[in-house]
């Protein structure tokens, strides 16, 4: 796959580009952690953790999705992903794309979530989208704390139920965060 400009981004200690085949076996050990993805509906084994990489590596091929893997620069450790894609589904004001994370445990609480998300925002304000948003389940408190570390709003009049997730299931309530491209205000 070619590694479009847009596709490739770096920062301070991170470098954050498509997906390689090094990347299977720790990513799905990432998300195979049940702490990892305790704001999830589950874990992911190696073949489901195989078709995200697969998914998020079309979304860059078609331009739909910028989730990339996300590369710690003091040793090549691949320790997530960190990207934006457009959205498949109905929310308030219907924002074009979404901003997320998700990072193997001993990565938490360093930073690099709100230093790879930054990257990604100022990324999408060059390519002159009017906002970004982020969604979690309303439990998720450390996600939401990086959402607000990074700049992001609470929208409550956006909060949703997540419609691919089961009625009665604890995850299902979800929060939404806003940000706005300062040069469309």
């Amino acid at each position: 796959m070619d590694q479009e400009p847009r596709t490739v981004l770096e920062t301070e200690r991170l470098i954050l580009r498509p997906w390689q085949n090094a990347d299977r076996a720790p990513f799905a050990a990432i998300v195979g952690d049940p702490h990892v993805m305790r704001f999830y509906t589950g874990t992911r084994d190696r073949a489901a953790a195989d078709a995200w990489i697969d998914k998020m590596i079309a979304g860059l091929d078609a331009g739909t999705s910028a989730f990339l893997a996300a590369e710690r620069k003091a040793d090549g450790e691949l320790i997530g992903l960190i990207g934006t894609a457009r959205i498949d589904m109905d929310l308030r004001g219907n924002p074009p794309e979404e901003i997320g994370w998700v990072l193997g445990n001993r990565y938490w609480g360093q930073g690099y979530a709100p230093e790879g998300a930054r990257a990604h925002i100022l990324s999408a304000w060059q390519r002159d989208l009017p906002e970004l948003v982020a969604f979690t389940a309303a439990i998720n408190q450390p996600s939401q704390r990086v959402m607000e570390k990074i700049g992001m709003t609470r929208d409550t009049e956006g909060d949703f139920l997540h419609p691919r997730i089961a009625e009665n299931h604890p995850l299902r309530p979800h929060v939404l965060y806003r940000i706005a491209n300062p040069a469309r205000s």
